[in-house]
């Protein structure tokens, strides 16, 4: 049988966790991706209280939905990066201006996202890590020697002991490539599984719509990490197009600007081929949920959510236990 379809709830936090439950439900979605901010999945809660976490499985069953992954990506980004004044809104405000206290709430809230996983039930828990060098990508002025290799340095350092706590809770942690993070590409994925020195419970949330812009074989990122694919987005972009004035840094340019090179789309509306992911996935035998992460700023999100949740059971399939010739045998 094809895999489960879900949706992350990052892009619906405005809304009540309750209300969202319906609403997919409604939209023919077999579970949640649970974000944990708004009032989704509170992990100071959850890291605590197995009631708690039983109450909101209580809430999805009700509207007939699973969950198989909880989503901590904004505590994550304060884990490795630099801070600045824009850090400061995903951390509570007692933390502002003190990046040494953000950094601690960050790496605290690592460890209860892998408690509150366990709690929820669910295995994989998909979140961002940040990045110690992400700001010397261009590399000028021109790195100075090792210093890349020390930021990854600083990285492992930083999330061995929360990724070995993981363990302990028998939790993954699935990155979610993406600029901005500590792997941005193929190249910087393995580059941090190294630093890791293949650290069990470290892998990713893979996701074409970061890589497919870049110019990066996304099909090729499945192939090459077949065992550290721990979950799955599924989300469309779509790239070379603008008016040639904007290239693929973004200009300083907002999303859906008509001169940006690339943009998310809905599902079925960009550039990325899901046939061939598909086909991946089913190579590697991924059995996970397929989770629909949406973001179209051209597009009612309502409308985007319902059609995506019916692209990807189109797009998805089983892969044959059989011989598709062995009939012809006598």
């Amino acid at each position: 049988m094809a895999r489960n379809v879900t949706i992350f709830t990052g892009q619906w936090a405005d809304l009540p966790f309750a209300k969202v439950c319906e609403m997919m439900s409604e939209f023919g979605y077999d579970g949640l991706e649970l974000c944990c901010w708004g009032d989704h999945l509170d992990l100071d809660k959850a890291s605590r209280s197995k009631s708690y976490c039983d109450d909101k499985r209580e809430v999805l069953e009700e509207n007939g939905l699973g969950c198989w992954a909880i989503s901590n990506h904004l505590s994550g980004q304060l884990v490795c990066d630099p801070i600045d004044e824009r850090h400061y809104a995903f951390a509570p405000a007692e933390c502002k201006g003190d990046s040494k206290k953000t950094r601690k709430w960050a790496i605290s809230m690592q460890k209860k996202a892998a408690k509150a996983a366990k709690n929820m039930g669910v295995s994989v828990v998909n979140g961002f890590t940040g990045s110690p060098v992400w700001h010397l990508l261009y590399s000028f002025p021109p790195c100075l020697p090792g210093q890349i290799d020390a930021g990854y340095k600083e990285f492992a350092k930083t999330w061995k002991p929360i990724l070995d706590y993981y363990a302990e809770q028998g939790i993954r942690f699935a990155l979610e490539v993406h600029p901005t993070e500590i792997a941005f590409d193929i190249a910087s994925a393995q580059r941090a599984i190294d630093a890791l020195d293949g650290h069990p419970a470290f892998g990713f949330n893979y996701d074409p719509s970061h890589l497919g812009y870049q110019g990066v074989d996304y099909v090729k990122f499945i192939r090459t990490f077949p065992e550290r694919i721990f979950h799955v987005h599924m989300k469309d972009a779509w790239w070379g197009h603008g008016d040639g004035s904007v290239g693929v840094f973004g200009g300083h340019t907002e999303f859906a600007d008509p001169r940006r090179y690339w943009d998310f789309r809905s599902l079925g509306h960009g550039d990325i081929n899901f046939e061939e992911v598909i086909v991946a996935l089913n190579d590697i035998g991924y059995s996970g949920p397929l989770s629909v992460e949406w973001e179209d700023s051209r597009m009612d999100r309502c409308h985007g959510a319902q059609e995506s949740c019916d692209f990807v059971r189109c797009v998805d399939f089983a892969p044959s236990n059989i011989a598709f010739d062995a009939q012809f045998d006598r």
